[in-house]
């Protein structure tokens, strides 16, 4: 099989966690994407994360009766730090006759050399795929040189130009702000309902 892995907090999951997903699917031609739910995201640390149990809820509900999106707990059944690299090799050995391709976007891709281990991490993926607008393929020289490899690795995914962002919602939140239609309508009700995000 080929199975996506799609990391991120989801704090919270938003319709473009969803779009992307579903690009992602259907122009790989994936069987299965995993949401993995990083608990302690390290570039993180300072920023005050929404507690586990609530995201763990949101992804549940964003995914919905997709039976190809499936929420991984790699991360959420290990102790931190949870880096992409050892993320790849737990899920390597669970589904160790499959092919793994790590769904990234394009800020990400150009942040790849200031990760753990980054060769390391492009060497342990099938392919890397980068969603980012369309026509935009270009890739930096410099990047490419910094971490062998990585250029027979990158797959380019077309996807639409989606201007939201968890930290966007969380703000429009705070300062009550229409949010309602940035999120899955059950996502939305759980947030209501929980009062998340005000304070």
């Amino acid at each position: 099989m080929k199975l996506g892995i799609f990391g991120g907090t989801f704090d919270p999951p938003h319709i473009g966690h969803q779009i992307l997903a579903a690009e992602a699917m259907e122009q790989l031609n994936l069987d299965l994407v995993l949401w993995v739910l990083t608990h302690y995201p390290p570039h993180k640390k300072e920023q005050k994360i929404t507690p586990l149990a609530d995201r763990i809820r949101m992804v549940e509900l964003t995914i919905g009766d997709n039976s190809r999106f499936i929420l991984s707990r790699v991360d959420i059944d290990r102790d931190p730090p949870h880096y992409a690299l050892d993320t790849v090799l737990l899920l390597k050995e669970k589904y160790s006759h499959d092919d793994l391709y790590y769904l990234l976007g394009k800020d990400s891709l150009n942040d790849l050399p200031e990760w753990h281990l980054p060769s390391e991490f492009v060497s342990a993926c099938n392919g890397i795929a980068v969603m980012n607008r369309r026509g935009q393929r270009k890739i930096q020289a410099k990047l490419l040189n910094e971490i062998p490899g990585l250029e027979k690795k990158l797959l380019f995914l077309e996807t639409p130009f989606i201007e939201i962002s968890s930290s966007e919602i969380r703000d429009r939140i705070r300062r009550y702000k229409e949010y309602k239609y940035f999120l899955p309508e059950k996502v939305y009700r759980y947030i209501q309902r929980k009062n998340l995000y005000r304070s």
